[in-house]
């Protein structure tokens, strides 16, 4: 099989993840905002983020020779190992199953700074201590440090650009009043929001009138046309969904590095470690079982007063399924080039990549038109946040250690 050895070839599949993990959250957000139903969207991103990892054992797990590859350890007695790596896929399946609600109530920005946060407090701290402290402590935790700072000037900006689309609301006439309590009405229907004349972004129609990004009308049009309706919603249930997300996102990395290295001697003597590929597909099995079954639940039972749908209703919407096929693939190489740069480097180290905001804020930024009009103090809370995720990032990598 083929591993990564150097440190600088770690880096470089932690840039790539980086960039894969920020990016295709923006794909799910811009889904739900077009109207699509975030059941259907989750079930095309499983098949494509199951087959990411497929793909990667099949190619990486087969190259070279020494340890044993993938299909060799698929025979092997490893299930101690094999458990590890199926829970760390469980706590991620729930943490993504999570945010793509979130993203709809505290935003994409802000729910990816907290998250991120949680896992790098969590996440970052076990890592450090499960490979031995093979990473530069006086490096690795000064980065731990500017995520929290991070987080602290996110949770700025969130609360500072609130305020201003409120003061854009509060400037509307009374037309325009009316139409924000109907949307924020759990009578509203998806349905009545999808005739509003969504944009359909793979054959390129729009609407005749488009209002500009960052304007009260744009607000209201955004609501009309989404899938999940906020307007009136408490923001606490956001922030709860966020915040257990986090906190699912802090343990699968940990999980998969106990699977791989085998830190608590799980497994029988004699028996070869879980190399990372092998433990990358029962990985990505277990995060596909689970999201399949908690999304078909949703067709018939949905939360937070969703339209109920049905497998057939699912397997015929082809509106954005393009899309959430190609969010899957960068979720799943996006995790397997990290897990590749972590088993190299250390899985403190690879934690960078949770300075995903950095890129995920970028396409908030260029697609979803967040921050436009804003205020001159968010404007300013928000590069200082962009600047310390960057130093975030660069304080990890520079951590790097190298495993024995």
């Amino acid at each position: 099989m083929y591993l990564v050895e150097s440190k600088g070839g770690a880096i470089v599949c932690m840039l790539f993840s980086l960039f894969f993990l920020g990016t295709w959250p923006a794909i799910m957000t811009l889904l739900e905002r077009r109207g699509r139903l975030p059941q259907h969207t989750y079930l095309d991103y499983s098949i494509t983020n199951l087959l990411a990892a497929v793909i990667i054992a099949l190619t990486f797990g087969e190259i070279g020779s020494g340890r044993p590859n993938f299909t060799t350890q698929l025979s092997q007695d490893n299930w101690p190992s094999i458990m590890f790596a199926m829970a760390g896929g469980v706590v991620l399946s729930l943490g993504n199953l999570s945010t793509q609600y979130a993203w709809a109530f505290v935003g994409l920005s802000v729910t990816e700074v907290i998250t991120s946060s949680i896992t790098v407090v969590i996440g970052t701290t076990l890592n450090y201590f499960l490979d031995d402290k093979i990473n530069k402590a006086e490096i690795l935790f000064p980065g731990v440090g500017c995520f929290l700072i991070a987080v602290c000037l996110g949770s700025a900006v969130h609360s500072s650009n609130a305020a201003d689309n409120r003061a854009k609301l509060k400037g509307l006439t009374s037309d325009n009043k009316n139409v924000t309590e109907t949307v924020g009405s759990s009578a509203y229907s998806n349905e009545a929001s999808q005739n509003k004349g969504v944009k359909d972004m793979e054959n390129g129609s729009s609407t005749p009138e488009k209002a500009k990004a960052g304007t009260a009308d744009f607000l209201i049009e955004l609501e009309n046309r989404r899938s999940i309706k906020v307007f009136g919603r408490s923001t606490l249930i956001g922030l709860s969904i966020t915040f257990f997300a986090g906190f699912c996102f802090s343990l699968f990395s940990p999980a998969f590095n106990l699977a791989t290295n085998d830190q608590w001697h799980t497994l029988k003597k004699g028996v070869p470690k879980l190399v990372l590929y092998t433990a990358f597909f029962w990985f990505s099995v277990s995060c596909f079982v689970l999201a399949i079954i908690l999304n078909v639940t949703f067709l018939y039972r949905p939360v937070l007063n969703l339209p109920r749908s049905s497998l057939k209703a699912y397997l015929n919407d082809w509106n954005g399924r393009g899309w959430a096929f190609l969010a899957g693939l960068l979720c799943g190489f996006g995790n397997g080039l990290q897990f590749m740069g972590g088993q190299a480097a250390g899985y403190a180290a690879a934690d960078a990549v949770q300075a995903l905001p950095l890129v995920s804020t970028f396409w908030g930024i260029l697609i979803f038109g967040e921050y436009r009009k804003s205020s001159r103090r968010t404007y300013i809370l928000l590069v200082n946040m962009l600047f310390m995720f960057i130093a975030a990032v660069g304080i990890l990598m520079a951590s790097s250690g190298h495993r024995k």
